[in-house]
């Protein structure tokens, strides 16, 4: 079933969206060559405290963090840890949560730590974070949830991948629903799967966490020891980005942007949802 949310609850997710954007800016400060992922739960952790919120990713299913920290192959659900020094060219995907009054809010970017990067790495990461904004924009009253999987899925195949070849979309990971949760029906495919249907029509009050992970090489995965570390079958490095949005009768309204997605709706021509909290 999916949860549809009344104006008053798409605020409260706001705020949590909020917070969600105050922990990203932090992160992405922190994010510098002898950092370690630990360092960067740490900064999380103290901007959780700051705005009275809690995380929603300690302890779900056992999970040992704050934050996720998946760092070149690693594809999502990497744990911080002393061990995990960040290096000059590494690059490094952040996820994280908060939750306000029992709301919920979910994103994710990817970071260049240091310089010198492969230009491969940087149109890697900037065609996954176009395709999520290609999902989003999709995300309008009388769709349906598979066309926000085609317009991902589109954007990502008409990008010409450097040296050739074609970019991989993860399979076994895509978005969800959120609300009072953070993992919600429906779940949402990054990739058009004729078997699934079309999915449920998206009204005022939807709620997704919109995440492509694309990879520079294989569209598998596995998970390593620990049960949480999902990387790329053959070693690709990869990308991860995510925003919770919530469409409204005004239209769409990116709860985890700091600006509620208005700039980036707006090279789509789409007018973004006026914030409840401004």
């Amino acid at each position: 079933m999916v949860q549809i949310k009344s104006p008053e609850q798409i605020a409260k997710m706001r705020a949590a969206g909020l917070v969600v954007a105050a922990i990203h800016e932090a992160t992405r400060e922190a994010a510098v060559p002898g950092a370690t992922t630990k360092d960067l739960d740490q900064v999380a952790r103290k901007v959780l405290a700051e705005h009275n919120a809690t995380s929603n990713f300690l302890g779900y299913g056992g999970f040992p963090a704050t934050i996720c920290t998946s760092v070149n192959e690693v594809v999502v659900h990497g744990i911080p840890s002393e061990d995990v020094v960040l290096k000059d060219g590494d690059i490094i995907s952040v996820d994280c949560g908060a939750v306000v009054d029992g709301w919920h809010g979910d994103a994710a970017y990817t970071a260049f730590v240091g310089s010198g990067h492969d230009p491969a790495l940087i149109e890697l990461s900037r065609v996954t974070e176009e395709s999520m904004w290609a999902g989003i924009a999709a995300m309008k009253q009388g769709n349906r949830l598979v066309d926000i999987s085609r317009a991902i899925e589109t954007y990502i195949r008409r990008q010409p991948k450097p040296g050739g070849g074609r970019y991989g979309i993860i399979e076994d990971y895509g978005g969800h629903g959120i609300g009072t949760e953070m993992h919600m029906d429906p779940h949402l495919l990054n990739y058009v799967d004729r078997r699934r249907g079309r999915g449920p029509r998206l009204v005022p009050g939807f709620c997704l966490a919109i995440e492509p992970m694309v990879s520079l090489g294989t569209s598998k995965t596995r998970v390593l020891e620990d049960d949480w570390t999902v990387v790329t079958t053959d070693g690709s490095w990869s990308s991860h980005w995510e925003h919770s949005v919530a469409l409204t009768p005004e239209g769409p309204l990116v709860l985890t942007a700091p600006d509620g997605g208005k700039a980036k709706l707006a090279e789509y021509g789409i007018k973004a949802a006026p914030d409840p909290l401004a």
